[in-house]
C-alpha cells in the first residue's frame, strides 16, 4: 500500500505523525540493540530488510491510495523480534522514499499501516499461539507463519480501507467493488510466502528465526 497523506484531512496527518512517533520512540528505547552486535544477527537483519525492500518494488496499482505488494511484516518478526521489525520496516520505508516511490509526507501513515500495525498483529497471534497451542513444528509453521501473515496484512488492508472510508475519500460500494474483493488474493500469496520462507529458514538456519526453538518445537518432541 502507497497511502498518499493528501488523502486525509490535516488534523489526522498531525495525529498519525504524534502517535507514529510516540511508539517508535518507546521501540527504539527497548529494542534489543545488543544483538546487532553480533555479526550474523545484524546481517540476518539487514539482508532481511534488503530483501523486503527488493519485494516491495514489485507492485500491481490498486484504486487511488491503495496498490498490492509482498508485505513481510510477519517474516521479519518472526526472525528478528517485533520491536527490531518495526525498526526494520521503517528503514525499508525510508529506502523507498529515498529511492522516490513514496513521499517523506506520506511515511506516518505508511508506516502505521504497514509497519506497525502489521507487526503488532502478528506479535500477538505468535504470542497467542505460543500461549494457548502444543509446542509443535507445524503449529508454529501453519498457525504463526502462514497463518498470521495472512491475517496481518488483512488488517493493513482493512484498516487502510476503514481510513479511506472515514475520510470520505472513496465510498463503501467503490471499496466494496474496487479493492475489497481482492483481499483474499493478497492474504494467500502473503501467507504463502511467509510460511515458505519461514520453513526454509527453521530448517536450514533456524539460528537465523529468533522466535523458532528447536528444543521447544523439535527435540522436546
Amino acid at each position: 500500500m502507497n497511502y498518499p497523506y493528501t488523502l486525509l484531512p490535516d488534523i489526522w496527518q498531525w495525529v498519525l505523525y504524534g502517535l507514529y512517533g510516540a511508539i517508535m520512540l518507546a521501540v527504539l528505547i527497548k529494542a534489543p540493540w545488543r544483538r546487532l552486535l553480533d555479526n550474523e544477527a545484524s546481517h540476518v537483519f539487514l539482508g532481511a530488510c534488503v530483501g523486503l525492500l527488493l519485494m516491495w518494488l514489485i507492485k500491481a496499482d490498486g484504486i487511488p491510495g491503495m496498490d498490492y505488494h509482498y508485505l513481510g511484516a510477519t517474516l521479519l518478526t518472526l526472525m528478528v523480534g517485533w520491536r527490531l521489525a518495526m525498526v526494520g520496516m521503517s528503514l525499508v520505508l525510508t529506502a523507498m522514499v529515498y529511492n522516490g516511490m513514496t513521499d517523506w509526507h506520506n511515511f506516518p501513515i505508511n508506516a502505521l499501516l504497514m509497519g506497525v500495525l502489521p507487526v503488532l498483529v502478528s506479535q500477538a497471534i505468535h504470542y497467542g499461539v505460543q500461549k494457548k497451542l502444543p509446542n509443535n513444528f507445524f503449529v508454529y509453521i501453519f498457525l504463526t507463519a502462514f497463518f498470521g501473515a495472512a491475517i496481518a496484512v488483512a488488517s493493513s488492508i482493512l484498516t487502510a480501507s476503514g481510513l479511506l472510508l472515514a475520510s470520505d475519500v472513496h465510498t463503501l460500494h467503490a471499496l466494496a467493488w474496487k479493492y475489497l474483493p481482492y483481499t483474499p488474493l493478497m492474504m494467500f500469496p502473503e501467507a504463502f510466502i511467509t510460511g515458505m520462507l519461514i520453513t526454509l529458514f527453521v530448517v536450514l538456519r533456524p539460528n537465523w528465526v529468533l522466535t523458532f526453538d528447536d528444543e521447544r518445537y523439535i527435540r522436546g518432541k
